[in-house]
């Protein structure tokens, strides 16, 4: 009978090392998935960031542009009604 207990004791011992080692292999798993997706998601950020400062320069640069050139336009319009002589 000590022989039986013994060997139940063992073998449900026994059966049940996978289960732990599964378990610590699901927990590793999962670090690993989430350092991925913190990966991924920084990557993604830095990629928005990039298009959103390229779109803004090309925005501002347009509209400084268009400034100029309707400020040149402009000038050119008033350069010759400059009046030296006030009339008083």
């Amino acid at each position: 009978m000590k022989k039986l207990m013994i060997s139940a004791v063992f073998t449900l011992f026994v059966s049940t090392l996978p289960a732990f080692s599964q378990v610590g292999q699901d927990l590793k798993n999962a670090g690993v998935d989430t350092k991925d997706a913190a990966v991924t998601g920084a990557k993604k950020t830095k990629n928005g960031t990039k298009k959103a400062y390229h779109a803004t320069t090309k925005g501002v640069k347009k509209g400084v542009n268009k400034t100029a050139t309707v400020t040149a336009k402009g000038a050119d319009k008033v350069a010759g009604k400059t009046d030296t002589n006030p009339k008083q």
